[in-house]
């Protein structure tokens, strides 16, 4: 299991469209993917739940992966977000 804490720099955070990318994303990596941001954990393959946190630019959020391509994935959907 991985652990990372990240801030958010896409312009738009995780609104619609940055949030429908970062999901079809997560779908294509057969480990677990969380959003971790304040007392919330959400499954990052769930659209719904990913738009639930409401994410914002700046906001420092955690991206925890477990499974066969965790790292791969977490390198990935990081860099997604930390990209302006």
């Amino acid at each position: 299991m991985l652990t990372r804490e990240t801030i958010v720099k896409n312009v738009a955070g995780l609104t619609a469209k940055p949030a429908t990318e970062f999901v079809l994303k997560a779908n294509t990596y057969q480990c677990s993917i969380w959003v971790e941001y304040g007392e919330r954990r959400i499954n990052a393959k769930s659209l719904l739940g990913v738009l639930s946190l409401k994410i914002m630019k700046n906001m420092e959020i955690c991206i925890v992966t477990d499974g066969p391509d965790e790292a791969d994935a977490m390198q990935t959907l990081c860099a997604m977000l930390e990209t302006e």
